[in-house]
């Protein structure tokens, strides 16, 4: 596929360019920059680092005061913004090159992404790499990647990349030289629209880094690409999810909320918080009201704390900073990459975002990586070896940094470079050395494979025919007042502080959940995708007061097991899916999450059932419930297995 896509509405282009006067380009105060620590690296098999890197020019401390949406009041508001610019030496109005875009995961500076400057300016970019709303040396509140706010800002930044203003820098090394303070205007980048400062321009970053991407092209037509990593689809199942009663992707109806994650929602305005006092000399009004958040993310914060569960007030907020809801105006060829790893962001919300895209013709490819937010200290440390080079120094080495630099090359070079497979997933039972590539196994789109049925029978078994089901029920309760009596993760601490050996191995205590076992297999089963479960839950007491809504609702918690010959389990990634059942006396569709894993020959499968979960908010009047095994209308799990 060639750039110029017919998916870049460059129509609806000049709507969203401002005056340079208001954009403020040509100086102001300062804003720090900080850059995700999940940019990454192309992809191919079998490559060395033969590429010759070119001198590369950096200009620190840019800074931008550029608008930025309206304040918590509706007023009109400007943040400014500090960058650094990494730049092909050779970079000139006689030799112009395609420009980068790229900005921080959550609490990160743009120091996060030196690495990936220098290597992409060294293979002939222009990469702007600059520090989001509310973190640490930058101005105004977090926003969580507003399209009318974020966006807005990255859209000026565009501007500037278009040669649309000059910007302040307070030091610089150019051609090794060390310099100090001045003016730097861009007149180096290839362009598609000189009269509206267009850029030939692309978009990277992880998490946080990689929301603002579709908070950017959606307000902005002049971002060509896409390569968003580990990020969300729908901020309302990130932080409080429901893996039932799903309207689309993972967006689940109103009126069947999801319950808290209390871990992950409670790091992030810690993080958030301290961001905002360590940045209070930049823009003091950071700290009024809603500490260094806009107030309604404080508002939707104490609504979780006290109910455990989001509201129609939290849906607005988190539909406004979630693509699911605006990814209509998504039209650019997108990179999506998932971390297996990641209990934050799991590989669902890749799921709904590439066929939301593929189903309206958006070009769209989609890996799975061996890691995400989970198990790491967020940066690159949880890579597998030969995966991604976040430090940008490998890039052909890599499986996933080759891939990057072709879909960059291929999209804003017009080079010829494969772009690689539509769907990829990392497979952490296949030995390899050098480039991970050969762990990765391809596919021209996603799911993949067939899926193998078994049913709940009596004996707590799980078998693979109606027949075979026995009559029978399984039961079980929650403690009620809200105490957890099963446990799976902490993610939210792995990697920030030193935790005892045993505290992380999920447990679940006995007479509090229910659980059905395969016998041993027989031969390995590769499970890639998402297990469902359909089944009719038995609870008269929870009858009685759903009516009354979420807080009288039942709550559950599936998840699978993987069971070794000794009796050991292995919860996959300590991936679980929280589910609230909004009736009762109807059978309930869940959505496990979706997992790349070897059950390997002699293994079983274990279904779980958990009545609560201490990474979540629990139920605070007791539920007991029962699961009758029915040879007529046996519940039934369902398995994506690949040959």
């Amino acid at each position: 596929m060639t750039r110029r896509s017919p998916f870049r509405a460059r129509g609806r282009r000049a709507a969203a360019l401002l005056p340079l006067a208001a954009i403020g380009l040509a100086g102001g105060p300062a804003l720090a920059a900080v850059a995700d620590p999940l940019a990454g690296t192309p992809t191919a098999a079998g490559s060395t680092s033969s590429t010759a890197l070119q001198p590369v020019d950096t200009y620190t401390g840019l800074h931008f005061t550029v608008p930025a949406g309206n304040d918590d009041l509706g007023r009109p508001q400007t943040c400014t913004i500090d960058a650094d610019l990494y730049k092909p030496h050779s970079a000139g109005p006689a030799a112009r090159v395609p420009a980068i875009l790229t900005t921080n995961g959550f609490g990160g500076s743009k120091a996060d992404q030196a690495g990936l400057g220098m290597a992409f300016a060294g293979r002939g970019y222009a990469v702007l790499s600059y520090t989001g709303l509310g973190f640490p040396d930058s101005g105004c509140k977090i926003s969580l990647d507003d399209p009318g706010v974020d966006g807005v800002a990255a859209s000026s930044l565009v501007t500037f990349l278009g040669g649309g203003g000059t910007a302040p820098y307070s030091s610089s090394d150019v051609a090794g030289a060390a310099g100090g303070p001045g003016t730097l205007e861009v007149d180096f980048t290839v362009l598609d629209d000189a009269a509206n400062h267009d850029p030939r321009l692309g978009m990277i970053g992880g998490s946080y880094g990689g929301q603002i991407q579709f908070a950017t092209a959606a307000r902005d037509s002049r971002v060509d690409t896409l390569v968003p990593l580990i990020t969300w689809n729908d901020l309302r199942y990130s932080l409080a999810p429901n893996n039932t009663s799903l309207a689309r992707g993972v967006t689940y109806a109103d009126s069947a909320p999801g319950t808290q994650k209390i871990g992950w929602t409670g790091l992030f305005f810690g993080v958030g918080i301290l961001d905002g006092l360590q940045g209070a000399a930049v823009d003091p009004a950071r700290n009024v009201g809603c500490p260094n958040f806009v107030l309604e993310a404080c508002q939707a914060k104490a609504t979780l704390d006290t109910l455990g569960y989001p509201t129609s007030d939290t849906y607005q907020l988190t539909d406004r900073v979630s693509v699911a809801h605006y990814i209509d105006k998504v039209t650019v060829p997108t990179f999506l990459i998932q971390g297996e790893n990641d209990t934050l962001f799991n590989l669902q919300e890749s799921v709904a975002t590439y066929r939301s895209l593929k189903a309206r013709g958006v070009p769209v490819t989609m890996a799975w990586q061996s890691w995400g937010h989970s198990g790491g200290t967020g940066d690159n440390t949880g890579a597998a070896p030969g995966e991604l080079d976040l430090t940008g120094q490998h890039i052909e080495d890599t499986y996933l940094g080759l891939r990057i630099r072709n879909w960059f090359d291929h999209q804003l070079k017009g080079s010829k470079v494969s772009t690689g497979p539509e769907f990829a997933y990392f497979r952490d039972w296949v030995p390899y050395t050098g480039t991970a590539a050969p762990a990765y196994a391809s596919a021209s789109s996603y799911p993949v494979g067939t899926r193998r049925t078994w049913y709940l029978s009596s004996a707590d078994d799980l078998v693979t025919s109606r027949k075979a089901v026995l009559p029978g029920s399984t039961s079980w309760s929650n403690p009620g007042l809200g105490a957890p009596a099963s446990y799976s993760e902490v993610s939210g601490l792995e990697g920030q502080v030193s935790l005892p050996a045993g505290v992380t191995t999920p447990y679940d205590t006995p007479g509090t959940f229910g659980a059905w076992s395969t016998p041993p297999l027989s031969s390995p089963v590769d499970v890639v995708g998402s297990p469902t479960l359909d089944v009719q839950f038995d609870s008269p007491a929870v009858a009685l007061t759903q009516a009354a809504g979420p807080s009288g609702q039942l709550q559950v918690f599936a998840k699978l097991y993987d069971v070794a010959p000794d009796g050991s389990k292995t919860l996959v990634h300590k991936l679980i899916s929280p589910v609230r059942v909004a009736d009762v006396t109807q059978p309930v569709h869940i959505e496990l999450p979706a997992i790349v894993h070897r059950v390997d020959a002699g293994h079983r499968l274990q279904l779980v059932l958990a009545s609560t979960d201490a990474a979540y908010k629990n139920a605070y009047a007791v539920q007991p419930v029962t699961v009758h095994a029915s040879p007529t209308s046996p519940a039934a799990l369902s398995i994506p297995v690949v040959p």
